[in-house]
């Protein structure tokens, strides 16, 4: 992502490498679910990363691939993202019942904190896999964390059907990225996404980290993941617990926009769209998320009848694909909001000019 004006102006998604670059930077064409195609930056030397700096270059979003082998994932990401009003120490938990799930199955689990307000654990896997049978395994595992943390965590692709923290099992699709252990987030305390241990993480809060502390950090006590790569896990023990859940009722789960229908997925449709639609109503639409999470809180504001029925996950901010850059839409989910107190959607009920 480049920030070229700064943190605080617009920004965009860059995932090809430009034209113009320098002769010694290498380059590996990924080939999309679409169809199309991209030469992308595969940095290995500092100059790399410095150049990419020299363009603004804030987050680094890698692919869960290696150059040499672009079709068998080294890597099993497991994306832990709080609904809104969940607090670090549940996210905490979650990442625990995580560790515990993989630790059983003979797996070895890296966290590090997302730089935001999520979790990332990193496992690290033969490369004998397809992304397909990668997701598989982590719609698996995130389907045993939900069943062992009830309430606490969620396998639910929708927002609208999500408690708690959602254990993103779509971040292993192919094309997908998370932020790159070390990278600076927009953040206006220079937050970075931080490689931990599993006793620090119990004790750690997120903004224990930034531009500043990292450095001192690492000259202290090193990379706590420097021996991630020596962990080469197999995933047959997700994918045989995958193989108990599909035998017991559970097939695939929705995929992201954008990708072809799967075998077996099941409709592609959020629940409000049903029958028995929730109450939903689009409230705002923003360039930003700050501002869509500051419409949020606008909306509250001025209906403070109905903010006080609402819950935590009512509160929909729904990041949408650009061609270059995301927007955001707010929802608000009035299903806990008695209907003589719903207020309608800007707009709605107005006269058509």
């Amino acid at each position: 992502m480049r920030y070229p004006n700064g943190i605080d102006e617009e920004f965009f998604f860059q995932k090809r490498a430009p034209a113009k670059r320098p002769d010694w930077l290498e380059v590996a064409e990924i080939r999309f679910p679409s169809g199309r195609s991209a030469e992308e930056v595969v940095p290995r030397h500092p100059a790399d990363l410095a150049w990419m700096a020299n363009l603004a270059c804030l987050e680094l979003h890698p692919h869960p691939v290696r150059a040499e082998d672009l079709d068998h994932p080294d890597e099993l990401r497991v994306d832990l993202d709080p609904v809104p009003g969940v607090e670090w120490p549940q996210i905490r938990q979650v990442a625990d019942v995580v560790h515990e799930v993989l630790t059983e199955l003979g797996l070895k689990g890296w966290p590090k904190t997302s730089g935001s307000r999520g979790i990332h654990v990193l496992v690290r896997i033969e490369t004998k896999w397809t992304f397909d049978e990668v997701r598989r395994a982590a719609l698996a595992l995130a389907r045993e964390v939900e069943r062992r943390a009830p309430g606490l965590a969620t396998s639910k692709w929708w927002k609208e059907e999500r408690r708690g923290v959602f254990v993103d099992y779509n971040q292993n699709a192919k094309d997908r990225t998370v932020t790159s252990a070390y990278s600076v987030r927009p953040k206006p305390d220079a937050r970075v996404s931080a490689p931990v241990n599993w006793k620090e993480l119990a004790e750690c809060n997120p903004a224990d980290f930034t531009l500043w502390t990292l450095p001192k950090r690492f000259a202290r006590i090193g990379d706590p993941h420097a021996e991630i790569d020596d962990w080469r896990c197999s995933l047959e023990p997700l994918l045989e617990l995958s193989r108990q859940q599909e035998a017991a009722g559970e097939g695939d789960a929705p995929w992201p926009p954008h990708y072809r229908k799967a075998a077996g997925e099941p409709k592609r449709a959020p629940p409000s769209t049903a029958r028995t639609r929730k109450p939903l109503i689009e409230v705002a639409r923003a360039e930003r998320e700050a501002e869509a999470v500051a419409a949020a809180g606008q909306w509250k504001a001025q209906h403070p009848k109905a903010a006080a029925h609402l819950e935590p996950q009512d509160v929909l901010v729904d990041r949408m694909r650009g061609r270059s850059s995301p927007w955001y839409r707010v929802r608000i989910n009035l299903e806990h909001v008695p209907a003589r107190l719903r207020p309608k959607a800007p707009g709605e009920g107005k006269p058509k000019a």
